[in-house]
């Protein structure tokens, strides 16, 4: 699947709990809040989640650079933007993360000594 903003969003909308009380939940902390997620969803959208954290710079990937800041994920591995909204960026970070694709580089009390108090992310 093709890294957009269109398609992150509309996976993550396909991926995220509507009830509290559903069997399979998981939830993802991000930068701005906890998503609660489905994980049978999840692993339906893995291979999609995992094609569109490919598509992220070089940087990120665990055999590129080893991880870069969320603040560089706007832009995908040709250098364009795929999006302009932080939002989308942690839509796809999280989903990564439930998909066991992606990680924090250090852990959340440590973020405010990076650039921008904004976490580093890796894609495994």
């Amino acid at each position: 699947m093709k890294l957009s903003a269109k398609n992150v969003q509309a996976v993550f909308e396909k991926c995220l709990s509507v009830s509290q009380g559903e069997l399979d939940l998981l939830p993802v902390e991000g930068i701005m809040g906890t998503y609660d997620f489905r994980k049978s969803k999840i692993d339906e959208h893995a291979e999609d989640i995992y094609s569109m954290l490919k598509e992220l710079p070089l940087e990120f990937q665990k055999h590129g650079g080893g991880g870069m800041s969320f603040l560089n994920a706007c832009n995908n591995n040709a250098g364009e933007q795929w999006t302009g909204l932080h939002r989308r960026m942690e839509e796809l970070f999280v989903l990564g993360i439930a998909a066991n694709k992606v990680k924090s580089v250090m852990p959340r009390e440590l973020w405010s000594a990076l650039p921008g108090g904004m976490p580093y992310y890796v894609v495994l």
